[in-house]
């Protein structure tokens, strides 16, 4: 189960990705309580009469395989002092997807986020607001990065469409592999040029340090852009356009296409500022 973190208030948070539904560390919740024995903290917050009626309640909303049947049980003997209710059986025992348990080290109690902002209630309304809103941090920056990434994938789909007019125009049959190779670098790097004004080279020269290349440093109105390139520079090749005159139109559609891209940023910004 792979996990991301969050740190509130001194505490780590972990956050894991199932069936693309978060899922929130119980345990690590509970450590603000207890730092030495969190499993008690959940375990007194699930004896709770009211705390089983709405983990029922929320898997009858959200579960059709729920057992009613062993819920109803748990649900009467709830609140009497005899009553034990660890996680383990209550997923068990009601076939419950709200809740799950990991064990071994790196193991806990999970919980759908629902159902664990409930909880991070009881154990503390400060820490509750201070969890929701590095949470919805976390949830801001994976919706930037999955923008990116769409907007990356559809640079490099553009980009077979670059490579096959490089190909049907630019490589003689009689050339070797190597020189294909060269052309190829040579035709992106025209991309690269008219768009961020440098070769792979060149960047990589003044970036030592860094891994990738340019494109994977590129913003999203700069993949954008890119990517409206590759086209029109796969249809310029086409038409049997020369480099030279090529990167003079590139770079000209490239400083439009930017300005365009960059005043809709602001405006939206501005949008959402006022709202």
């Amino acid at each position: 189960m792979n996990t991301q973190e969050l740190a509130v208030q001194g505490v780590v948070i972990r956050i894991a990705k199932v069936a693309s539904m978060d899922y929130v560390c119980l345990t690590d919740i509970a450590k603000q309580k207890n730092p030495s024995f969190p499993a008690d903290v959940i375990k007194n917050w699930m004896r709770s009469k009211m705390t089983v009626m709405f983990l029922g309640l929320w898997e009858q909303l959200n579960n059709p395989a729920f057992k009613l049947v062993e819920f109803d049980q748990f649900k009467n003997a709830a609140g009497m002092n005899s009553f034990v209710l660890p996680p383990q059986v209550w997923i068990e025992k009601t076939n419950a997807i709200g809740l799950i348990s990991k064990s071994g080290r790196y193991g806990g109690t999970y919980a759908h986020r629902d159902i664990a902002f409930e909880f991070a209630s009881w154990v503390s309304v400060e820490f509750k607001l201070y969890l929701i809103t590095e949470f919805e941090r976390l949830k801001t920056e994976e919706q930037k990065q999955l923008g990116w990434s769409a907007k990356r994938e559809l640079t490099k789909l553009n980009y077979r469409i670059h490579t096959d007019a490089i190909k049907q125009n630019l490589i003689p049959p009689e050339v070797s592999p190597r020189q294909s190779g060269l052309i190829y670098a040579d035709e992106a790097d025209v991309l690269n040029v008219a768009m961020f004004g440098m070769t792979a080279k060149e960047w990589r020269d003044a970036n030592p340090e860094k891994t990738g290349n340019i494109r994977d440093y590129a913003t999203i109105n700069e993949l954008i852009c890119l990517a409206n390139l590759e086209s029109l520079n796969a249809v310029m090749i086409d038409e049997k356009i020369s480099q030279h005159d090529r990167l003079l139109k590139l770079n000209q559609t490239a400083i439009r296409q930017m300005s365009v891209l960059e005043e809709v940023h602001s405006r939206q910004l501005l949008k959402d500022s006022d709202d």
